[in-house]
């Protein structure tokens, strides 16, 4: 018989005092406290006194007892690998012996413990754990049984798959059943645990599960009405989940749990409607969506566009009762700030747009991604009911299309003339839910709605004046496309003066919209840009820090919009101060630098040699930043502990913004890359082991390639080896851009080219024929390979027939410019050197030959002379065969450009 471990007094208290004083706010005091913590962590039985503290010692107040339990966690979480076998023992007997304290506390702590251990691999070396825990749902004391239940759904919640597998002998089989017993349990506590833990194998479709699905329905069924929340809320957890799941088995219920949600969407706690809101986001996805819930509509659209208005809560919050709502002296709190993320170059085509479609679709695939109208409620929580039932009500109108506004437009009528502002917010808010989907049946009565809306701009409430703004955005295609007079100006004067608006939130939904009508409106902007600049330059010295943000965003991608046209002396010396200015002001490791080098790159790149008396401290600093960072990464792999890791985002808008010097002043940027080390920098970048750093170097490979590829030229022979090792098109940005990159390469290169051939062509072929690869990939894979036939046209031809159909289907909707050119070139040269390799897919080359406008006189003939060539290989009564099978139009289009 082994010795019962047993604490010695004077290392109690040591370990008390030092949990005492870790809850002191000091932050000296807690620095000490960490040291200390990391002397004792050396003694193998200090984890001992901590679940002693934890388990035992009643006499202490339970924030104690827990503090010291959650440092045990850590260790375990840290080091459980090298505990002694003892004390993982005399740990995992105290856990499973305190699962039912009395105190709550203890007991969750307790939990938190067992699953730590249980997720680090030790299901399996504690075989016991399961057995008696589930054992201990059946006793009548419900601390035990609570504490059990507790214990098994965190369990549940870190090792889902583990528990489904065979290395258990598929513990499901029995928790299962076991879970089910206990939804008709008489503490809600417990049916709150019961439900939540089966929940967590729903996603998974586990077998255990899915045997009794039924008997899961049936229960979750009798607790539809329960008088706990918590167990209202994993009920409609628990049916969302399985809409997504197991919809064939929820089918003959639908109607009746149609009805439910929609009880529930109204509960009184908002956690419980939240949850069940969520119910019409996923049945929006599912086919059934139109049948069932269709004659359903005019009960549901009340019920979302009352849960889109603000609550009393919010309205508190956001201090938006009051009328003076001037709050853009304040400073921000830096908490309001969002960690922003960088979305890294991705090398893209122009394309046709097709048919006459494309003006109601609302502005193409504009995703929605701001709905419940403001990008973020500042001190609110991100995702809550007002945002759901946005969301809802976005995709509702996306799977109903025109049939949803017959029930919205009495609803509108009421909301949106009401005066209550909290309502009236609540339908401009609806109105701009349902832009995407219900466009088309919008439009006739837009002509009324967007002057209503123009004049919201100027109402008392800031929440309106904010809401007004993203509404509007959401109709920016439509207001764009008609008389600039009617619409696009009044619209961009009021947006204008919004983005000077005195309170913040506004200046924020302005400066978005504003920036989303940019986008839409492109080049019409142009006659107004001088009123544009004024506004946002001035808006420069008015806004604080985190608005200061987005107005960089309004401002690329306004440079974006209007290209070339902002390079007139005037626009620059409006522009260009204060941005050099805060250039200036902020500090290499200052994060504000991201959005401010991504608003430069779009603007270099559109004033293009405009930019060229700022470019040098530009270019400087970028090659700075990026050396910095890859600096500092080597000192971290190599002294980890001394050295943190940097954050290479630093060194991606650096390479993005060189991008954008490199495409904007062409070879006014050669002299800067020859008194650099850019080349070796890019060269260690191209072997990150990051995708985004990867994505960017390559994409900024491709532009010094077109801008002076006498720099580029001694590193091919590195360089195209690891381009080759990109293409792999489960990242598809990275293998976008590499391949983007070997094509501009190859056309300089020539047929020098030929010896790289083989590193690259097979893994473009396989990606062109791959099933889902995206469209942009597939664009950019066509056009790589068809310049590489167009230099190389030996080395490709061969392969003709694997790419052939593909590349044609790939390339026919793709705008007339250089790249295209170049590549339909090189086909032409492939089908010269192997006619046969093009014969069974004749026709998709005709098709694809007929999607080009003007091509150059050069490649028209040789477009003539292949169909010629065709036509007196097969005879005149096969071509006329062949050509019988054309649609009208393709027979239209090649009779008149190539007279056959």
């Amino acid at each position: 018989m082994k010795m019962e471990w047993k604490p010695e007094q004077e290392g109690l208290m040591q370990i008390l005092t030092l949990l005492k004083e870790s809850q002191s706010p000091d932050t000296a005091t807690q620095r000490a406290v960490q040291q200390k913590l990391e002397e004792l962590n050396k003694y193998p039985d200090f984890n001992n006194y901590l679940i002693f503290v934890l388990t035992k010692l009643v006499s202490e107040e339970e924030p104690t007892r827990s503090l010291s339990g959650l440092i045990l966690k850590n260790n375990v979480k840290a080091r459980y690998n090298s505990f002694l076998p003892e004390v993982a023992e005399f740990i995992k007997r105290e856990c499973l012996s305190a699962v039912g304290d009395p105190s709550p506390l203890i007991r969750a702590t307790v939990g938190i413990i067992i699953t730590t251990i249980a997720s680090k691999g030790e299901l399996t070396s504690w075989p016991e754990l399961l057995p008696a825990l589930c054992q201990m749902l059946d006793s009548q004391d419900y601390n035990v049984c609570e504490g059990a239940f507790g214990a098994l759904q965190k369990i549940c919640e870190d090792t889902a798959e583990l528990l489904d597998s065979d290395a258990l002998n598929r513990p499901l089989n029995v928790l299962i059943p076991k879970f089910l017993q206990f939804f008709r349990h008489s503490s809600p506590k417990i049916r709150c645990h019961a439900i939540a833990c089966v929940n967590y194998f729903i996603m998974g479709r586990s077998q255990a599960l899915m045997m009794h699905i039924d008997s899961f329905i049936e229960n979750l069924f009798h607790l539809a009405a329960d008088e706990d929340p918590d167990v209202r809320k994993n009920v409609c957890h628990a049916l969302v989940l399985l809409l997504e799941v197991r919809l064939d088995r929820l089918i003959p219920y639908l109607p009746n749990i149609i009805e439910y949600m929609l009880m529930r969407t109204q509960d009184a706690e908002e956690g419980v409607a939240l949850e069940a809101c969520e119910f019409w986001l996923s049945l929006a996805e599912q086919n059934v969506c139109r049948d069932v819930l269709g004659p359903r509509l005019p009960a549901l659209l009340p019920v979302l566009v009352r849960g889109m208005r603000y609550s009393e809560m919010d309205v508190i919050l956001l201090r938006g009762d009051r009328d003076d709502d001037a709050d853009d002296a304040e400073p921000d709190r830096e908490s309001d700030i969002r960690p922003r993320f960088h979305k890294p170059r991705s090398h893209t085509i122009k394309h046709n747009v097709h048919g006459g479609d494309s003006a109601m679709s609302g502005g193409g695939d504009s995703d929605s991604d701001d709905e419940g109208g403001e990008a973020d409620d500042g001190s609110l929580s991100d995702w809550n009911l007002r945002k759901c039932s946005a969301a809802a009500l976005d995709m509702l109108a996306n799977v109903f299309g025109a049939d949803l506004l017959p029930v919205l437009f009495p609803i509108l009528k009421e909301t949106l003339f009401h005066d209550n502002w909290v309502i009236k917010e609540s339908g401009i808010l609806a109105l701009g839910a349902v832009a995407d989907g219900c466009m088309g049946g919008m439009v006739p009565h837009l002509p009324d709605l967007v002057p209503y809306l123009v004049c919201c701009l100027g109402e008392r409430k800031a929440l309106v004046r904010a809401i007004t703004c993203w509404t509007l955005s959401r109709y920016s295609h439509w207001i764009v496309s008609q008389s600039h007079d009617l619409y696009l100006r009044p619209v961009m004067t009021e947006l204008l003066k919004r983005v000077l608006d005195n309170n913040k939130r506004v200046q924020e939904a302005a400066c978005s919209a504003f920036a989303t009508l940019e986008e839409e409106a492109c080049t019409e902007l142009v006659p107004y840009l001088g009123h544009i600049l004024q506004t946002l330059v001035y808006a420069f010295n008015r806004y604080q820090h985190k608005n200061l943000l987005i107005l960089y965003d309004a401002i690329g991608t306004l440079a974006d919009s209007v290209g070339h046209h902002l390079n007139k002396p005037e626009y620059i010396d409006l522009l260009m101060p204060p941005l050099i200015t805060k250039w200036n002001i902020l500090k290499d490791e200052d994060k504000d630098l991201f959005p401010l080098l991504e608003c430069l790159s779009s603007v270099a790149t559109a004033l293009q040699s405009g930019f060229l008396p700022y470019c040098e401290p530009v270019f400087r600093r970028c090659v700075s930043l990026i050396e910095q960072t890859l600096n500092q990464n080597i000192a971290n792999s190599q002294s980890p502990e001394q050295f943190e890791a940097p954050d290479k985002d630093f060194m991606i808008v650096a390479l993005d913004l060189l991008s954008g010097l490199a495409e904007g002043l062409d070879g006014h940027i050669n002299h800067l890359v020859l008194n650099s080390n850019l080349m070796q920098l890019l060269y260690q970048c191209m072997q990150d082991p990051m995708p985004e750093v990867r994505q960017s170097s390559f994409a900024l490979l491709g532009d010094l390639t077109k801008a002076c590829f006498q720099h580029v030229l001694p590193y091919i022979p590195e360089f195209l080896p690891i381009l080759g090792m990109n293409l792999n098109p489960e990242l598809i940005s990275v293998c976008n851009n590499a391949t983007w990159a070997i094509g501009e390469i190859s056309i300089k290169l020539g047929a020098d080219t030929s010896k790289y051939v083989p590193l690259v062509l097979n893994h473009l072929v396989d990606i062109i024929n791959r099933h889902n690869t995206p469209k942009t990939l597939l664009e950019n894979t066509a056009i790589t390979i068809g310049r590489l036939g167009y230099v190389c046209p030996h080395d490709v031809a061969p392969v003709l027939h694997q790419f052939v159909r593909q590349w044609c289907i790939s390339l026919r909707n793709i705008r007339d410019n250089d790249e295209k050119d170049s590549a339909f070139r090189g086909m032409c040269q492939m089908i010269q050197v192997n006619p046969g390799g093009v014969v069974p897919d004749f026709m998709f080359f005709c098709d694809a030959v007929a999607s080009w406008s003007h091509p150059k006189d050069d490649l028209k003939e040789m477009f003539t002379k292949i169909l010629h060539g065709f036509k007196n290989q097969v005879g005149e009564e096969n071509w006329r065969r062949f050509t019988e099978q054309f649609p009208e139009q393709l027979s239209a289009r090649l009779a008149a450009m190539c007279g056959i």
